[in-house]
C-alpha cells in the first residue's frame, strides 16, 4: 500500500464536494474491489472517500411506481435480507462471494465497477433497472457500456437503484468455485410489456442482452421454446476457467434454468 488521506462524508452533498475537489480523488464503497486494486498499485489516488457513513445511500423502499429503491451503499446481506418482494433479486445477493464479501460489498460498487462476471449487472440490466446518481437518472440499458465501464462521469456516484418488479423472474449461476464469480450467469425476467434476459460472466464485452432468446420467450414463456437458441463462441472470454464455446454453451443452459426457476 501507500500512502493516501480518507474522508468519511455524511451527506451526498458532502461526498460529491470531496470528489470534486480533486481529480485524485477516488469514492470508495465496500471496497471489494478497490482495496485490492490499492495494493496492486493498479490506483493510486491520493484520496479515498468513503460512502459507508452516507445513510441516506443505504436502505430498501418501495416508490409509487412500485418500484423497489435499493440505496447505493447498501450491502449485498442487506439486499439479500431486505428484497423480499423481489425474490430473484434477493437471491442473487445472497450467492455473492461470501459473507465477508456481502456484509462489505455494495450495490452501487457493485454496478460502478461493471466487473464482467459480477451478478448485480445481469439483474439491472434484465429487470429495466434505473441507476440513479448524484446529478442524473441512467436506464440500464445505456449505463452499461462495455468491460469495466459504465456513462458514469468522473466524480458521480450511484445512490440509488429502482428496480421494476417483474411478474416472473429467476437468476441462475454457473459459479468459479473460489472466487464465486460467474463463468456465466444468466437473469430471466418476464415483465408486463415483454422478457428481459441478461447474460453476465460470458462476453468480453460484459454484460448483455440475449435478444434471440428474448424473442423466444416473448412467444411462449417456457425452457422449450429456447431449444435450437444457440450463442457463437467468439468473443466470449476464453480463460483457464472455460473457452469461449464453452461459455457459449453454458449460457443457454442457464438461461434454460432460469426460465424453469421463474416459471
Amino acid at each position: 500500500m501507500y500512502a493516501f488521506d480518507i474522508e468519511r462524508p455524511s451527506t451526498i452533498a458532502d461526498a460529491v464536494k470531496l470528489l470534486s475537489d480533486s481529480t485524485e480523488s477516488q469514492p470508495l464503497g465496500g471496497g471489494q474491489t478497490l482495496i485490492p486494486t490499492l495494493k496492486q498499485r493498479l490506483a493510486m489516488p491520493d484520496r479515498l472517500v468513503s460512502l459507508g457513513g452516507v445513510a441516506e445511500m443505504q436502505g430498501i423502499c418501495e416508490d409509487d411506481a412500485g418500484r423497489m429503491c435499493i440505496g447505493g451503499g447498501t450491502t449485498h446481506a442487506d439486499v439479500a435480507a431486505g428484497a423480499g418482494a423481489y425474490g430473484a433479486l434477493a437471491s442473487l445477493a445472497a450467492n455473492i462471494g461470501d459473507p465477508a464479501v456481502r456484509n462489505r460489498g455494495t450495490i452501487g460498487g457493485s454496478l460502478a465497477n461493471n466487473d464482467p462476471s459480477a451478478c448485480y449487472p445481469a439483474g439491472a440490466l434484465a429487470s429495466g433497472a434505473s441507476i440513479i446518481t448524484n446529478a442524473r437518472e441512467i436506464a440500464a440499458d445505456d449505463f452499461f457500456e462495455g468491460l469495466f465501464t459504465t456513462a458514469l462521469n468522473e466524480g458521480e456516484i450511484i445512490t440509488e437503484v429502482k428496480f421494476p418488479v417483474p411478474e416472473k423472474a429467476a437468476y441462475m449461476k454457473f459459479e468459479q468455485p473460489a472466487s464465486r464469480f460467474a463463468l456465466v450467469g444468466v437473469f430471466v425476467a418476464k415483465h408486463v410489456d415483454g422478457v428481459r434476459v441478461a447474460v453476465t460472466g460470458a462476453s468480453e464485452d460484459g454484460v448483455f442482452r440475449w435478444a434471440d432468446a428474448e424473442a423466444a420467450l416473448n412467444g411462449e414463456f417456457s425452457a422449450a421454446s429456447l431449444d435450437g437458441l444457440s450463442l457463437p463462441g467468439d468473443g466470449m472470454i476464453s480463460d483457464l476457467h472455460g473457452t469461449g464455446d464453452y461459455r457459449a454453451h453454458l449460457v443457454a443452459v442457464m438461461t434454460r434454468r432460469a426460465v424453469d426457476a421463474a416459471a
